[in-house]
């Protein structure tokens, strides 16, 4: 395949002044690097993207991704590094860029058109199939100073996507339209996949990016940390998500003047299969579609708690919730925590096509503040022949009449 986005040793940094004013700043001026602080939202960044792929670029608040994005794009320029490009770009990187708001929609989309490469002849070709897009037909001689923020991503992913692009960069701004119009760009979003071109795109949805990606870069503290299956880096960013997510019940607790440990929380849990199947060296039990799976688990209480419950789910490799049930949904109280505690919940059936699955386990006190909980707390396995998509492996005859 062609390379059509080279990165090399991609660096780029930014100055965070502390003078709270302009005095503050005059007086300071030529002094010590005490009043300011060099930031890098990007330190040594390599990557090659081929023609045809679709890339996301996933990572916290932060991390680098839409500098990333600006920087392919051209719109910030490297302090170290290099940027190559071949083909036509299109990018939709922040909402209303390129747009100038005392102009109307019909104005803008000459401008903005003009802007990613298009003549005005060939933007007069593709105008109405512009507005069509858009849906906003009705507003289309009416300044952008006065559209929606819907309106205006509207207008603007119409154009780009009607400039013809060799390579796309979208950042986040699929999630600003409303529902019908996301449902009409993701469609065409994969009009471009399946004509070949290259998209990158920057999303914190990240269901998106397992959907429409073939590869998936995870970016923290402006470095590569995983670059990968879109299922590898999903992993990597949730863990990480969860260690945060984690630390900062700590802080919280402490700071209430609490132990940073919970209360009551699991020691211990593992699954086997209907059949009694248990963990393998793959990590877990492998099922049949629709066998039962056992999930037992071990609580270990501090101190006496009433009111808890125990909440267990299936969530697929990308830690999306397949399934999942609680003790006070089942109508079954759990009694008094104290010491160490074993139970157990029986899956009786799980249709499911075959994949890799996680089991994650939540225990609530009787406010039903969490107490402790495990995003992956045990893995299994579905084996099968998958004769559908999705998640539930159903029973389906096709007949010609």
């Amino acid at each position: 395949m062609t390379t059509v986005v080279e990165i090399e040793n991609l660096s780029k940094r930014f100055v965070i002044r502390k003078e709270k004013s302009l005095k503050e700043r005059v007086v300071n001026f030529g002094r010590s690097r005490r009043f300011r602080e060099d930031f890098w939202a990007l330190r040594d960044v390599d990557l090659a993207i081929s023609s045809g792929s679709t890339i996301g670029l996933i990572g916290p608040n932060g991390s680098g991704k839409s500098t990333l994005l600006k920087m392919i794009g051209g719109i910030l320029q490297p302090d170290t590094g290099t940027v190559r490009l071949r083909g036509r770009l299109a990018a939709l990187l922040e909402l209303g860029a390129g747009f100038h708001p005392d102009l109307t929609g019909r104005e803008n989309v000459y401008l903005n058109a003009s802007i990613l490469g298009l003549t005005r002849e060939e933007t007069n070709r593709y105008f109405d199939g512009i507005v069509e897009f858009s849906g906003i037909e009705r507003f289309i001689d009416t300044q952008v100073k006065f559209y929606s923020s819907g309106m205006y991503v509207r207008l603007a992913f119409a154009v780009a996507v009607h400039v013809d692009p060799d390579i796309l960069l979208v950042d986040e701004v699929l999630a600003v339209g409303d529902e019908p119009f996301q449902r009409k760009c993701l469609d065409r979003i994969r009009t471009f996949q399946a004509e070949g071109r290259t998209i990158v795109l920057v999303t914190h949805g990240l269901d998106q990016v397992a959907e429409f990606c073939d590869r998936a870069v995870v970016l923290e503290q402006g470095s590569v940390v995983v670059d990968g299956t879109p299922r590898d880096a999903l992993r990597t960013l949730r863990s990480d998500f969860e260690e945060e997510r984690v630390a900062a019940q700590e802080r919280a607790r402490e700071l209430a003047g609490q132990s940073a440990a919970p209360p009551a929380r699991f020691t211990g849990v593992s699954v086997r299969s209907e059949s009694g199947a248990v963990a393998d060296a793959g990590g877990g039990p492998t099922l049949q579609a629709g066998e039962g799976l056992h999930v037992a688990m071990e609580i270990e209480a501090e101190r006496p708690m009433d009111g808890c419950t125990i909440e267990v789910g299936v969530t697929s490799a990308l830690g999306t919730t397949v399934t999942s049930t609680s003790t006070s949904l089942l109508d079954s109280p759990l009694p008094r925590l104290e010491g160490t505690r074993r139970f157990a919940f029986y899956l009786r059936s799980l249709p499911l096509v075959p994949d890799d699955y996680n089991v994650r386990v939540t225990l609530r006190d009787a406010l039903g503040t969490e107490l402790h909980h495990v995003p992956v707390a045990a893995q299994f396995a579905v084996e099968g022949r998958a004769t559908s998509l999705g998640f539930l492996a159903t029973e389906t005859d096709f007949v010609v009449l």
